[in-house]
């Protein structure tokens, strides 16, 4: 049995398509006059939008938070895990600050101490998970106190406060500071303007 015309393909030189055969030669010259392949991605684009399609996806580009020119298509990776400049979170306070600066500021805030509710001593942030392991955890995982459960409970010391009410009030004061500075900047301005007339 023979298999139809319609159905049989032949790729093309140009775009490197399966075009069915009837239609080889209407689409080879279409191809060549009105195609061409990206040298950098393969992409067959239109030849009138070449220039538009390198500089919409693989013209490099300055990073909006670094100013490191980056290729386009590695941008949306150095934003996320690469530049300097991105905001990252303390892992002790939750703090968000550059990850340039994320090193320096765990180093402090690690060796911050928090109020330990079940032993009721105060421990370094960064010790505080193998501090639960070691004193709050039974063989199964069910954290349990370590102190006897029939001894004289301490004298109470009130906690500290939460690493995330701390960390909210430094944001609501950063913003708060930044809006005086605007107000007050913008009065030196338009008393400037009114000089100058």
């Amino acid at each position: 049995m023979e298999i139809p015309s319609e159905f049989i393909t032949t790729v093309c030189s140009h775009c490197e398509r399966a075009i069915p055969a009837p239609n080889i030669d209407l689409h080879s010259a279409h191809c060549f006059r009105n195609l061409e392949k990206c040298t950098i991605c393969g992409d067959m684009v239109p030849k009138k939008h070449a220039e538009e399609h390198y500089t919409n996806t693989h013209a490099p580009v300055a990073c909006s938070l670094c100013s490191e020119t980056i290729e386009r298509d590695g941008l949306a990776l150095h934003k996320g895990e690469q530049c300097p400049q991105r905001i990252a979170t303390c892992e002790y306070c939750e703090f968000p600050l550059p990850a340039v600066d994320l090193f320096q500021h765990q180093e402090v805030c690690g060796n911050r101490t928090d109020f330990c509710d079940q032993c009721n001593r105060y421990v370094r942030r960064r010790e505080r998970n193998d501090h639960d392991i070691q004193f709050h955890s039974s063989s199964d995982g069910i954290a349990e106190s370590s102190r006897d459960r029939t001894a004289p409970e301490r004298e109470q010391v009130p906690p500290r406060r939460h690493a995330r009410d701390l960390s909210q009030r430094r944001i609501l004061f950063t913003i708060a500071i930044t809006g005086i500075a605007v107000l007050i900047g913008s009065i030196f301005f338009q008393r400037k303007t009114d000089n100058h007339q």
